[in-house]
């Protein structure tokens, strides 16, 4: 039997492994895919398995796509949107999701459960051994499926500022960064960038939604939108599994202030960084730099 501080280690290796991607990571995954599928025509697809988070609905893939040209690869939140004059495929990547264009002949491997086939002799191939990821049919108005409706606004949007930060989290008591990590309040923060993003500003996590004043919102947004452009720039953060479309790794990791510091001194004002948990995520800050709630 594990002893218990051998077990809690394990079990903080494991959350470490399985980080799903955030947005600049599935932004860099979109741009690398973006040259090699718009104006490519899918051929066919091959499903080798249905079972992901969601049924894969296999029938309208199969029956719709098949002789369209895709048009776009967008993106909304930490979604993929593949887009033809047909209707439009919503992808996830859950934990451990990966998209690539490889060779249509490549040889399967295990995980590897479907493919998109080319009309250049490739496919797009979802590769995903714990099966969290999804692939969705959003037809011809695929924001206004179940699974994007709802979002929030792109924290990378030009209208997205600290007025609107601030009338979405006015007379809301829940702590600052679970309500950045709310796709509902704002789409695609996820806790890396919520932890950097808060740090860069110098507002504790645990500071309640409501307390945040105007100006404390515009300090803390112009914090998102350099945190996430600087990572989207630098390939996204690769702490875990993530690989871009081209399978390399991003190298934001060597720009993170405190996310995985714990213990360590603040290289701002050397105090000891510490660690609480909000919203059954780990939430490290500064003391020192960072004001309590």
């Amino acid at each position: 039997m594990l002893c218990e501080g051998v077990h809690c280690r394990l079990q903080q290796l494991f959350l470490l492994r399985v980080r799903m991607p955030e947005l600049p990571e599935v932004e860099t995954i979109r741009q690398g895919l973006s040259h090699r599928l718009i104006q490519r025509t899918v051929t066919g697809i091959i499903i080798r398995r249905t079972d992901l988070r969601w049924p894969i609905p296999g029938k309208e893939l199969i029956a719709l796509l098949p002789g369209h040209v895709i048009i776009a690869v967008g993106r909304r939140a930490k979604y993929l949107l593949l887009e033809t004059l047909a209707g439009t495929v919503i992808f996830h990547l859950g934990m451990s999701g990966v998209l690539r264009v490889v060779p249509a002949d490549s040889e399967v491997q295990q995980h590897d459960h479907v493919d998109f086939q080319l009309d250049d002799g490739h496919c797009l191939r979802l590769t995903d051994p714990r099966r969290f990821g999804a692939i969705l049919w959003g037809g011809l108005r695929p924001l206004d499926h179940p699974a994007l409706a709802e979002l929030g606004p792109e924290p990378l949007e030009e209208g997205f500022d600290g007025f609107a930060l601030h009338a979405v989290i006015r007379g809301r008591r829940r702590p600052i960064k679970t309500l950045l990590m709310d796709g509902r309040v704002v789409s695609g923060i996820g806790n890396i960038y919520a932890v950097e993003s808060l740090f860069m500003a110098r507002i504790h996590p645990a500071c309640p939604g409501e307390r945040l004043t105007v100006q404390e919102c515009h300090r803390l947004v112009a914090a998102i939108k350099d945190r996430l452009t600087t990572a989207i720039t630098q390939g996204g953060t690769t702490l875990r599994d993530f690989r871009n479309s081209d399978g390399k790794p991003g190298y934001f990791q060597q720009s993170l202030q405190v996310y995985g510091r714990d213990g360590h001194p603040c290289r701002v004002c050397s105090h000891t960084i510490a660690s609480l948990r909000l919203g059954g995520r780990s939430s490290p800050f500064c003391p020192t730099c960072q004001t309590g709630p």
